[in-house]
């Protein structure tokens, strides 16, 4: 589908990439891994043919089409949600305007008899033809579903663009990509912005996706379950693994051992090359046989291995004084902008040790919650109570308020340093990649990532006893966020954390407060159980809002006309047309409702004979879950006929 060969981009003389090759076929589902700066993103936009200043050939096989998730979004100030992801729809939705104004050319004119209106007919068939084939009457449901799955209400279809965040415009693109169905999807960490709930309903729908995806995330589970290819980009290479992440991790560690046996046998041969130029460069009758051991050791391709051991860095914090049982306690605790209400009746109490995650759909108050504790919001409703000798650590979701543009990384870090940890600066600073020269640069030039390891290495250079981290994950690679993690689980003291990381969660935290509907409520239960919990939710959620959507406000569209109608009687043909189409639909569905019956049958059957294993039991709720959506739909369906 996609051939790259002999693939090389250089930036003054220097190579990111060197004689890069390979395939890209139908069904791949390949994985970007490497460090931050190793060039994952320069290498999705060399394939989209965004950078196009590179040796070598990016060739497509036949006429493919490639989508690319750009972080740059281009919206047309006052479409709505709907009217604005209908733009994915480009080709289509110029076939419909053209067959609109055919149609109302055929409504208007009277030369029933001439050529020019045989020719609008016959225009008009081709139009339809083209809109049946491209199944063009059916794109309101797959908007629905992805729209729905990414986390929209029905409410917020009819609302403009403008009103919403920039995370939420990113998901209005990325649902705009999905749509497209592009030959070869390209994605760019899809699940920044994404809440857990969306970046599971992304995962699973991907895992189906019936074209190739190039993918680049720093979410181990994500990549795991949704690729089975992983590129990992080193050392100006990519070497290919067919496998999906957990796998790729074993065969890279593999290939990691014969790399190191591999660098010792040539340390060794260098440095008996080394000796024998240094025994014979003084000797005249020698000294051409030096000159040509210096060429040959000139021309040897050094092995590099990375150390990819985080354990080695044993990074901890500085233990605080213990602080009393009572960390934070909170009665009716609320936090309104204006008149749009966060939340509110929050009542918790946090004591020593919790180690606490905040979950649920972003704006709904969670980092405003952080914000509160940390003293940084002081106008809210309710009250809260800061416990005995507790002492803060605060990790802010964007680095730029926090960190001084013109000093550099080392100052910074030097300026959050007591007595005590000033002499472990360096150490630490080296802990977090910043090693050389990197210490010198000024906060203002960093990336994001780098901006988030400093700013937790400065949280390390302090003592604390409470720690509230708001996505201490965020543009980091996946090495760094194990540092994190290690660090984290380390730390003796009481945690607050915010992310959408299952894999980072996982093992770090014992209690969950989910953020929902305006409101907080405890979940008792791992991060694994909650996820099982809240997807058996949302699919509910979704089914109630799909029946909302349809009940209030039913879109309906000129549909094709048959050929052998006459064209006066087109105003009936509209009518019948739509309920045809509804018709389809129940027939569609009522199959769709026998097949599940049958299958719940077939599984209660083996309940009279055998227990049922849990797995089988998940499988018999989900198929329930699924007829009872479908059992909605034909209602609703039939009630359109009515």
């Amino acid at each position: 589908m996609l051939s790259i060969q002999g693939l090389g981009l250089h930036h003054s003389g220097n190579y990111l990439f060197q004689n890069v090759n390979f395939t890209i076929k139908k069904d791949d589902k390949v994985g970007l891994v490497g460090k931050n700066g190793a060039g994952k993103s320069t290498l999705l936009k060399m394939l989209s043919k965004e950078i196009n200043f590179y040796e070598g050939s990016v060739v497509p096989e036949g006429n493919i089409t490639i989508g690319f998730l750009k972080q740059d979004l281009d919206f047309v100030k006052g479409r709505t949600v709907w009217n604005e992801t209908m733009q994915a729809f480009e080709q289509i939705n110029a076939w419909k305007n053209e067959l609109e104004e055919v149609n109302h050319q055929l409504a208007t004119r009277t030369d029933y008899e001439s050529d020019a209106y045989t020719d609008l007919i016959n225009k008009m068939t081709e139009l339809n033809d083209l809109l049946m084939n491209h199944d063009a009457y059916n794109l309101e449901g797959d908007m629905e579903k992805i729209l729905f799955g990414l986390g929209f209400k029905a409410d917020d279809f009819h609302k403009i663009t403008d009103e919403f965040s920039g995370g939420w415009r990113m998901r209005i693109e990325l649902a705009k990509l999905l749509l497209q169905k592009n030959d070869i999807m390209l994605l760019d960490e899809p699940t920044n912005h994404l809440d857990m709930e969306s970046i599971i309903w992304l995962e699973n729908f991907l895992k189906d996706y019936p074209g190739a995806i190039v993918l680049v995330s720093h979410d181990k589970q994500f990549m795991t379950a949704v690729c089975n290819r992983t590129f990992d980009i080193n050392n100006k290479k990519v070497d290919d693994y067919k496998a999906n992440y957990s796998k790729y991790l074993v065969m890279r560690e593999e290939r990691r051992e014969k790399l190191i046996q591999a660098k010792k046998n040539q340390d060794a041969e260098i440095k008996q090359m080394e000796d024998n130029i240094n025994k014979f460069r003084a000797s005249a009758t020698k000294a051409s046989f030096a000159q040509s051991l210096i060429k040959k050791l000139d021309k040897i391709e050094r092995i590099e291995v990375d150390n990819e051991d985080v354990s080695k860095f044993n990074i901890r914090f500085v233990q605080s004084m213990v602080p009393g049982k009572v960390i934070f306690e909170a009665q009716n605790l609320g936090k309104a902008y204006g008149k749009k209400q966060i939340f509110s009746d929050v009542d918790f109490i946090v004591q020593r040790g919790d180690r606490i995650a905040l979950l649920g759909q972003n704006g709904q108050g969670k980092t405003t919650l952080a914000k509160i504790l940390a003293g940084d919001i002081k106008d809210y409703s309710g009250s809260w109570n800061l416990g005995h000798n507790v002492n803060i650590g605060y990790f802010a979701q964007n680095q730029e308020e926090v960190l001084t543009p013109n000093k550099t990384v080392l100052e910074e870090a030097e300026d959050a340093a007591t007595e005590e940890t000033r002499p472990r600066v360096r150490d630490l600073l080296g802990s977090f990649l910043f090693q050389g020269d990197a210490v010198t640069k000024k906060t203002k030039v960093l990336s994001g990532g780098e901006r988030n390891r400093l700013a937790l290495c400065k949280l390390l250079l302090r003592p604390f006893n409470t720690l509230i981290m708001d996505e201490p994950t965020n543009h980091l690679d996946i090495q760094s966020k194990e540092i994190i993690k290690l660090a984290l689980q380390n730390f003796e003291g009481t945690l607050i954390v915010i992310s959408h990381d299952r894999e980072f969660l996982d093992g770090l935290c014992d209690k969950i407060y989910e953020f929902r509907e305006g409101k907080m409520k405890e979940f008792l239960g791992s991060v694994g159980e909650y996820l099982e919990y809240r997807q058996k939710e949302t699919l509910r959620e979704i089914s109630a809002e799909k029946a909302k959507l349809h009940s209030e406000d039913v879109k309906v569209e000129v549909k094709p006309v048959p050929k052998e109608v006459k064209v006066e009687d087109k105003s009936s043909i509209i009518v019948s047309k739509e309920q045809k189409n509804i018709q389809n639909k129940i027939k569609k569905v009522e199959e769709k409702i026998s097949e599940l019956e049958t299958k719940i049958e077939e599984m209660e059957a083996t309940f009279t004979n055998e227990n049922p294993s849990d797995e089988t039991l998940e499988k018999y709720n989900k198929t329930k879950e699924e007829l009872d959506v479908a059992l909605q739909e034909w209602e609703y369906l039939g009630s359109q006929l009515a």
